[in-house]
């Protein structure tokens, strides 16, 4: 299926209005014709897996102030300049303000679209599929190649010095995981890994760094003896002088996977929803902080489905039996939490 036409079936009926988590009533979920694995405050009756426009006009959000996030990173602020362009032709094409929110963790960033304070947003590869069942997330765009190409893969790194040359070799290691919600941080490693010789939990300890920054760096000060981490994050943090390639060895890698999606809450009136798909996918990267941050991986934003782009990462969550609460959202920050406050503890 081409951009275009990918385009053409998004533009219909796209809405949506601020998630009023509060505000949801039984009387929705008993009107609701089908589900999934929705939560209970939304509908998906046109089976395309991502919550449905309310059918009352009452409830969609017309905000004067769009806020606006990327998916938890090292620096925030950092990312805030990166998509400083993009962010001005957001507002200049919806008539908003659009401001940055800089998210700590996965977690935080779904809890804030869930809540009503976070409107537009790039969210990672496995916390997507969490941000769409618990937040009411539609995922309409990503960043790829204008040939129509994209995605990332899940590499297994250790340090050059180590003697870890089969993935196997992991028993008995310190391995660094990301969170229980990434995709090639957790979710994937668990459900591939095991035909490849060895079992997380079982044949070595899992330690979450927290985010894919994290685990990459630890791998290079010889803290973790390996870790899965996203493909992407590795060529940035190389290409930016942060680690050096030459240090650390890649043990195997996966096939490609959908890299961040970008989308919106979906509640949001009908007609800024088109415009902030719009705004995706007509937005020119020549010369802005996303052509220089990520210029070497993509060009543009191209429209996709959840329903289509993520199937992947459904069955792998599937396979591991994941769960989409509130409560394992709140243990993933608490694990997070914990793992800050102890590092800070040691200085």
């Amino acid at each position: 299926m081409t951009s275009s036409s990918i385009y053409q079936r998004l533009l219909p009926g796209l809405a949506a209005a601020a998630f009023l988590w509060a505000t949801a009533t039984p009387a929705l979920a008993q009107d609701c014709k089908n589900r999934g694995d929705l939560d209970v405050r939304f509908c998906d009756d046109d089976k395309d897996l991502v919550a449905d426009t309310p059918t009352d006009a009452s409830k969609w959000l017309d905000p004067d102030t769009l806020i606006f996030s990327y998916t938890p990173v090292e620096d925030p602020s950092v990312y805030e300049n990166q998509f400083t362009e993009f962010m001005d032709y957001l507002a200049k094409n919806t008539g908003k303000k659009v401001k940055w929110y800089g998210a700590e963790s996965y977690a935080a960033q779904v809890e804030a679209m869930r809540s009503g304070r976070l409107h537009v947003a790039g969210i990672s590869t496995g916390p997507t599929v969490f941000g769409v069942n618990l937040a009411g997330y539609v995922p309409v765009a990503i960043m790829g190649r204008a040939d129509g190409t994209f995605g990332y893969k899940l590499q297994l790194i250790t340090h050059k010095d180590t003697d870890i040359k089969e993935v196997k070799q992991m028993k008995g290691r310190k391995i660094a995981h990301v969170t229980p919600s990434s995709n090639s941080g957790n979710q994937a490693p668990r459900a591939l890994f095991g035909a490849l010789g060895v079992k997380p939990d079982e044949d070595y300890k899992v330690i979450y760094s927290g985010k894919h920054d994290n685990s990459i760096m630890g791998v290079a000060n010889k803290d973790y003896d390996a870790a899965p981490i996203a493909s992407s994050v590795l060529d940035r943090m190389h290409d930016k002088g942060v680690v050096n390639k030459d240090d650390l060895r890649i043990i195997w890698e996966s096939k490609l996977f959908p890299t961040t999606s970008y989308g919106y809450a979906h509640n949001l009136k009908p007609d800024l929803a088109r415009q902030i798909i719009y705004s995706f996918v007509s937005f020119d990267w020549k010369g802005t902080g996303l052509e220089k941050e990520f210029g070497k991986q993509a060009d543009k934003f191209l429209p996709i489905t959840f329903q289509d782009h993520w199937s992947d990462i459904r069955t792998i969550q599937q396979a591991n039996k994941t769960v989409y609460s509130q409560d394992a959202l709140r243990a993933e920050d608490a694990r997070v939490a914990a793992k800050r406050a102890k590092k800070k503890k040691k200085k």
